[in-house]
């Protein structure tokens, strides 16, 4: 029996499928081993009506945790678009929409939560609000922290977990923004996702990335799993244009370093998962979104060969830095042909 610590791997399926299908998805990442995915983008009856997954009817979600019956797979989180708003109601050139706060916590908060306690999953992936468009985050600040912390609470009453991910024009962009966000929030249900491939590019490089995870350690509760190759002719405008990313690459092989990455986070797992478990999680997840094809502001694409591509090479760097993690076995099989 191995010393090392233990992940749970999953995937965002929609990146797996080539028309969004559920089938589509469960195929793949049951193919790959996986037993947990978090759903975003998806057709449940397969009839090319793509929704985000909490947008489904009830009859939608009862299909498809039958898909998930039928495939042995679990839901990580519910990959929530909860926080890709503005904070201000200001015309700052971008396509960011704003919604009154109120009516967002009885609409998209509400529905995404729906979807958690649907689908049986304790985690929902958020994010920390647009500022205006190259403006400095700081004075915003509070503001987020106020909307955040609602979030949560109504999160908390359903016994959930929020967690937000660090990403480009966002409040919560670096390492120290979004330690400083779960400071000033201060809810025990909220926790910070780190992102390797959304930091390097952001045009930093591995050391950087490194720095921007130890800022996030403590908050830390889970983790998606990109990596990002640096285009040196770009010059950096402090503002990320999301729809152009197209540099996006394996873990074993960016600028984001998940070499060292993981080297830190092995120490750090054992505290994690305690306090993961303790929340009502199963453990850390290092949830795989790689973007091989193309990403963009709500999702992104790496096709069923992209998906097989990202997960063996993530599962590469484990090995190397010692960190242990579970794909099916004939065990898992055996169980669901009931023997």
């Amino acid at each position: 029996m191995s010393d090392n610590p233990r992940v749970i791997l999953s995937a965002f399926a929609d990146e797996a499928a080539n028309h969004k299908t559920a089938i589509e998805q469960m195929v793949a990442l049951s193919a790959l081993g996986l037993k947990y995915y978090s759903p975003r983008f998806i057709d449940v009856k397969g009839d090319g009506n793509v929704k985000h997954v909490v947008d489904l009817n009830k009859a939608e979600y009862k299909q498809l945790l039958k898909l998930h019956d039928e495939y042995g797979m679990s839901v990580t989180s519910i990959g929530a678009r909860v926080g890709k708003i503005k904070l201000v109601d200001k015309d700052d050139g971008s396509h960011n929409v704003f919604v009154p706060f109120k009516k967002y916590l009885k609409t998209e908060v509400a529905n995404t939560i729906n979807a958690a306690t649907t689908l049986g999953t304790k985690l929902i992936r958020g994010f920390s609000f647009y500022p205006p468009k190259g403006e400095d985050p700081k004075p915003y600040m509070n503001q987020a922290v106020d909307q955040i912390g609602q979030i949560a609470d109504l999160c908390a009453k359903k016994g959930l977990i929020y967690g937000l991910e660090i990403e480009p024009n966002l409040i919560g962009e670096t390492g120290p923004l979004l330690a400083e966000l779960a400071r000033k929030v201060k809810r025990a249900n909220m926790v910070t996702i780190y992102d390797g491939g959304n930091i390097a590019a952001q045009n930093k490089d591995a050391m950087q990335c490194l720095s921007e995870f130890h800022d996030m350690s403590k908050s830390m509760g889970w983790l998606h799993i990109k990596d990002y190759a640096v285009d040196s002719d770009l010059e950096w405008t402090g503002v990320v244009d999301e729809e152009r990313l197209k540099n996006f690459v394996p873990a074993n092989v960016g600028d984001a370093g998940h070499e060292f990455v993981l080297r830190e986070l092995r120490t750090i797992l054992p505290k994690m998962e305690k306090k993961m478990k303790k929340l009502g999680a199963p453990g850390v997840f290092l949830e795989v979104e790689p973007h091989l094809k193309g990403g963009g502001q709500f999702g992104g694409f790496s096709g069923p060969d992209g998906i097989g591509v990202a997960v063996r090479a993530l599962c590469s760097v484990l090995d190397y830095v010692g960190i242990d993690y579970d794909l099916r076995t004939f065990k898992d099989i055996q169980i669901l042909r009931g023997f």
